[in-house]
């Protein structure tokens, strides 16, 4: 019977596979590599992957106002290795009390678009300085303080332009140039900078400092407060000192679907992402697109995303305003019935679906991934929306404030800046946060676990969902970040290709089956992501080849 015992217990030694209980290193994947070192050197100081992704959001506020910062905001997606738990920080930009659903209509009823995306009037209340004060109280290890002293640093020692700063900056400076200071800070001496020249943001500087000396009420109450809605005000917009005061983060709980063998914790409402994500997977379960061709593999994705951008101007919105049908959209047999309609060898025009009748015929934000030593993970997802925000800067801030009103549905089926619609869910009304398509991401696995995300407006739901198919399949994060794209977004009815993506005769053999396709002269995201083998302890990361600041660093 010994004997018997032993050689049971040397063939579970043998068969069953060693998890490493933690990572053996930390990764930092980010779209700026003066952040991703911040992050580092903030986990070097004993703080954990939600003190390192305060300091990674705050360094990107100041190095990559085109794409997020202190009057932006933010969704963060955490998960803490101690327990398991999992939850959303909601750092979304929130209506002005004074705003309302006709704010942007001419008097023959069409929309401004120059109101809704240039100038204070376009910004809503930011989140992310709520958000990053919120996460370090009740999730890090160290003061809000320290994980902004990188921030503080750079903005006053200032950074290098860089060559997406650069186009982004060329592509804005029209309306930069409206407001003297944005002016001042991101065209010095009236002139666009060159590549490599320094950029300084003192009055940036100076209102870190007193968020890390004072928290939020640092930038919500007192002095900065003030200045924020005096600027705004005598610029033509809506604020007022009791919205600053009176904004909330939100923790809420993350989408979860299951997808072969691994959880999905994804991003929930306000966040479009999360739930349209899921729907999508749902729709695809059945199908084993690793045994499939590439065009046919890309028709179904297509056909599931179509149907998922549908729900997505239907109904979705802010939960805390409107009924949105979390548990219909993510619903196994709602996804059954979708995916009744997919034809194998025929696309599904968008006029025919369902729920057509009455609808009418970008791209800056950023992301972070981060995994500590211990396990904690972060995907986080920030923003301004378009390319430096409304472009307007109050005097003595050194920040752009962001254009988020353009992220409601201004009018009932009329496109925003990215060209989605939106009905009655995501209007606008005081208080309420709009719709956003951010889907900072987790996946969940007894092998691996990762985090994803990237910028890119409308498109980010379906990069991101490409990125785990690609994860699926066991690739690394350098696989997803760097594979082709392409996207379909219900309305307008065709796809977009990114430049090589697709060869001409798997083109033609997609418009066979009845696609739109339009290859863009250009890319598009900036996607980062980590991951760790549980098993083996490896952690390994990816930076967006697209971009030239991003960093990812295993340390």
């Amino acid at each position: 019977m010994r004997t018997r015992y032993w050689l049971v217990i040397i063939f579970s030694v043998i068969v069953l596979p060693t998890q490493a209980a933690q990572p053996g290193k930390a990764a930092i994947a980010s779209a700026h590599y003066l952040a991703t070192e911040a992050g580092h050197k903030i986990l070097a100081k004993g703080g954990n992957a939600f003190d390192a992704a305060v300091a990674v959001s705050s360094v990107l506020a100041v190095v990559e106002q085109t794409s997020s910062g202190l009057g932006g905001g933010a969704f963060w997606m955490l998960h803490r290795a101690s327990d398991g738990y999992d939850v959303m920080i909601d750092g979304r930009e929130m209506a002005p009390a004074a705003a309302h659903k006709d704010m942007y209509l001419n008097t023959d009823g069409s929309v401004n678009r120059d109101l809704a995306v240039h100038g204070p009037l376009a910004a809503g209340i930011p989140g992310e300085v709520a958000g990053l004060d919120h996460i370090a109280v009740n999730y890090g290890n160290l003061p809000l303080a320290e994980s902004l002293k990188p921030a503080i640093r750079i903005a006053r020692e200032g950074f290098p332009v860089y060559t997406k700063f650069h186009r982004m900056l060329t592509y804005t400076q029209k309306f930069i140039r409206r407001w003297p200071a944005a002016t001042k800070a991101f065209l010095p001496g009236g002139e666009l900078p060159e590549v490599g020249q320094v950029i300084r943001l003192p009055d940036m500087a100076r209102v870190l400092e007193k968020i890390a000396a004072e928290g939020r009420d640092g930038f919500y109450k007192g002095e900065i407060a003030q200045r924020l809605v005096d600027g705004v005000v005598a610029a033509g917009g809506i604020w007022s000192l009791e919205d600053l005061a009176g904004y909330v983060i939100k923790e809420r709980a993350p989408i979860r679907t299951n997808y072969r063998g691994y959880e999905l914790v994804t991003a929930p409402p306000p966040s479009s992402g999360g739930i349209a994500i899921a729907e999508i997977l749902n729709i695809l379960s059945p199908y084993q697109l690793e045994t499939l061709g590439k065009v046919q593999r890309t028709h179904l994705v297509i056909e599931a995303m179509r149907r998922a951008y549908r729900d997505r101007a239907l109904y979705l919105g802010d939960s805390d305003f409107y009924p949105v049908p979390i548990d219909m959209l993510t619903d196994m047999n709602y996804a059954a019935g979708l995916r009744a309609g997919i034809m194998f060898d025929q696309a599904t025009p968008s006029d025919m679906i369902p729920g057509r009748d009455g609808l009418p015929e970008g791209t800056d934000t950023s992301h972070f991934s981060i995994i500590d030593r211990e396990g904690n993970m972060v995907a986080a997802t920030l923003t301004v929306n378009l390319p430096f925000g409304s472009s307007f800067m109050v005097p003595g801030t050194g920040f752009v404030l962001n254009n988020e009103m353009d992220d409601f549905s201004a009018k009932p089926g009329e496109p925003n800046a990215y060209g989605l619609i939106g009905f009655t869910a995501n209007e606008i009304q005081p208080f309420k946060r709009p719709l956003s398509s951010m889907s900072p991401t987790l996946m969940l696995g007894k092998d691996r676990v990762a985090a994803i995300g990237t910028p890119g407006g409308g498109r980010i739901i379906s990069m991101v969902l490409l990125g785990l198919l690609d994860f699926m399949e066991g690739n690394e994060p350098e696989s997803w970040v760097s594979l082709p794209r392409y996207h379909h977004q219900f309305l307008p009815d065709k796809v977009s290709v990114e430049p090589e993506a697709f060869t001409a005769e798997e083109i033609a053999a997609l418009e066979a089956m009845g696609h739109t396709v339009e290859v863009r002269n250009r890319t598009w995201g900036n996607m980062h992501g980590v991951m760790w083998h549980r098993q083996t302890g490896e952690v390994t990361a990816g930076s967006d080849p697209r971009q030239d600041a991003g960093k990812a660093i295993v340390r």
